[in-house]
């Protein structure tokens, strides 16, 4: 199912230290459609867009045993510094599978300045569909 973006550039995967501590970066560019609304005269890139970067980068980079899940939860977010036009963002993410075989991304985000925020994102087997209910019954 396609899905929509707020980000309108691309998350750059980096070469990986190993399959459990990988890398991305995202340049923002000046004509991010989300900066002219976010603080108008002001611009500041919106946390929200940290977590899609964190997101798309992980999902780049799953480990091989963990391919085919999917986000099950956004686990904790925590804005340290702000991102702005013309900033290249630094995504350092680490891998550990839980004990309930789900996997965990911690991801560390850094510009020029410094730390810009710390998340945390789990990925899980996607769920099975639901059973139809056959023609002619309704569902319980």
């Amino acid at each position: 199912m396609p899905a929509a973006a707020p980000l309108r550039g691309a998350v750059e995967v980096l070469p990986a230290e190993d399959e459990l501590h990988t890398a991305a970066r995202f340049r923002v560019d000046g004509t991010e459609t989300v900066l002219p609304g976010h603080y108008p005269g002001f611009p500041i890139f919106p946390g929200v867009c940290l977590v899609e970067c964190t997101h798309q980068g992980a999902l780049a980079t799953l480990p091989a045993t963990a391919k085919g899940n999917e986000l099950a939860a956004v686990e904790s977010t925590r804005f340290t510094g702000p991102v702005f036009p013309g900033d290249q963002v630094e995504i350092a993410m680490e891998w550990k599978q839980t004990p309930a075989g789900a996997w965990q991304c911690r991801a560390r985000l850094s510009t020029g300045r410094g730390p810009a925020a710390s998340v945390r994102l789990r990925y899980g087997r996607p769920a099975p569909a639901p059973e139809a209910a056959p023609a002619g019954e309704a569902a319980a």
